[in-house]
């Protein structure tokens, strides 16, 4: 693994401009002693000091409401007060809650709910500046933490399970990591299936730019793959179909639609669609008709609904599903944000264990998930594209489209298991009914499912 050594000074996201018009701002160590703002969190034990992660996600909901009540007054002291404890170099909770803040105020601004927020975001450096990652970048990157590598581990070993004794391999593969997960899987199939297979590797060649970004072609990147392929004496047919997940893949399911037409007597193909971290993109929100007593309903023609039927149509030998287990499909600002922020204080915990401050590998690694903040918080309508579903709701929705959970086997799981032990204390595994749970303290991060036609 690369050691990453070199330092750079943090990204001044810490909005340290003036406060809004018409505010005075008050020392926030005199706060506890002054008469609660109207709509104002007060002071209790049970809420914590304002440096607890409790006391910040409730300053956090209250100035969301102020912001879409449109309180300019009580949102503009309540984003003084949260720039003054949450520093963007602070811990974890800080850094999380930095994050929140930025997002409010782009948020804020969008609204109009304090016309000085636009000279804030313009004057003080906040905008988030993602890095657009080298490919020998991203593969490191990747290798940090078991965030992604637990879903390819557990994919690729499902699929080789899948494919023995198939001369031809089709892999569609729909990953947010720009295939990172093939060469494994393609080291994997030379070393273990008999004789070689052809490989077919198609992809969406995505037309939004989400985090990580790649910084070369995927024509650049097929060559690339190719040639590594060919070092494991096995054929790689790279195929890139321009597709865009706002409209469910739709170019995508037509090549694969016209590829089963011609190619559908060749019964020793196995096609094997595997999806990394995409599917949450295709549009979907909660449905306004559900219920605390009604069970979720998949009947109607929802986009995501729609793109696995159109899937199961294809009669594939195999569907792999990993995505990250959180909910931020809702309508409602506040619910979004404490699912959230009850989500993504995980990967600012994770960072402290194994990159240090100031590096540019955690200033990139952050600025992702600020990227993912903002786009949740100040975002609605077809820009808001972070739309995480928990495993539950993808489950019954394979279900209801035509699938059957397979599992893993055992030597699936100690393959997965050795791989977490790589890396920090702290990451766990479970099995919830078929499937593999990835855990950080206890706390669900990413599940893994696999999946065949009924």
């Amino acid at each position: 693994m690369m050691q990453f050594t070199e330092t750079l000074p943090a990204p001044p996201l810490h909005l340290t401009t003036k406060p809004c018009q018409n505010f005075t701002p008050m020392n926030p160590n005199q706060i506890h002693r002054t008469r609660p703002w109207p709509g104002f969190p007060a002071p209790n034990k049970a809420l914590g000091t304002f440096g607890d992660a409790n006391c910040m996600e409730q300053l956090l909901v209250r100035c969301a409401n102020a912001i879409e009540s449109n309180d300019a007054t009580l949102s503009q002291q309540i984003l003084w007060v949260l720039n003054n404890i949450a520093p963007s170099d602070g811990d974890s909770n800080q850094r999380l809650t930095c994050g929140f803040l930025r997002a409010l105020i782009a948020r804020a601004a969008k609204t109009g709910t304090c016309k000085m927020l636009t000279a804030a975001l313009s004057n003080s450096n906040i905008t988030i500046q993602t890095h657009k990652f080298s490919i020998i970048e991203l593969a490191s990157f990747v290798d940090l933490t078991p965030w992604h590598r637990f879903g390819f581990t557990a994919a690729n070993a499902a699929i080789l399970e899948a494919v023995e004794g198939y001369s031809t391999v089709h892999i569609v593969d729909l990953s947010l990591t720009h295939c990172m997960q093939i060469p494994t899987l393609i080291d994997a199939m030379a070393g273990k299936l008999e004789g070689p297979p052809v490989v077919k590797l198609t992809i969406a060649g995505a037309t939004e730019d989400v985090p990580p970004m790649l910084d070369l072609s995927y024509d650049e990147l097929g060559i690339k793959l190719v040639n590594f392929a060919r070092s494991r004496n096995i054929i790689l047919d790279f195929n890139v179909i321009p597709s865009s997940s706002s409209d469910g893949f739709s170019s995508l399911i037509e090549h694969l639609k016209l590829q089963n037409l011609v190619h559908g007597n060749e019964t020793n193909e196995a096609l094997v669609i595997n999806c990394h971290m995409m599917l949450h993109y295709i549009p979907e929100e909660t449905p306004t008709a559900t219920t605390s007593t009604t069970p979720f309903s998949f009947e109607d023609a929802t986009p995501r609904a729609l793109f696995l039927k159109q899937i199961r149509s294809l009669n594939p030998t195999l569907v792999v599903l990993a995505d990250e287990d959180a909910d931020f499909t809702s309508n409602n600002l506040v619910c979004r944000l404490r699912s959230a922020f009850n989500y993504l204080w995980i990967p600012y915990d994770i960072v402290d264990t194994f990159l240090p401050k100031g590096s540019k590998q955690r200033q990139w690694y952050e600025a992702d998930i600020g990227w993912k903040i903002e786009n949740v918080i100040a975002h609605e309508g077809l820009h808001r594209v972070e739309r995480l579903e928990p495993r539950a709701r993808w489950v019954q929705r394979m279900r209801n489209t035509g699938f059957r959970g397979v599992g893993f086997g055992e030597d699936i799981v100690t393959e997965v298991k050795g791989m977490l032990d790589e890396h920090a204390a702290g990451w766990g595994l479970k099995k919830e009914e078929d499937d593999l749970v990835l855990t950080w303290k206890g706390h669900n991060v990413v599940f893994t499912t696999a999946w065949v036609p009924t």
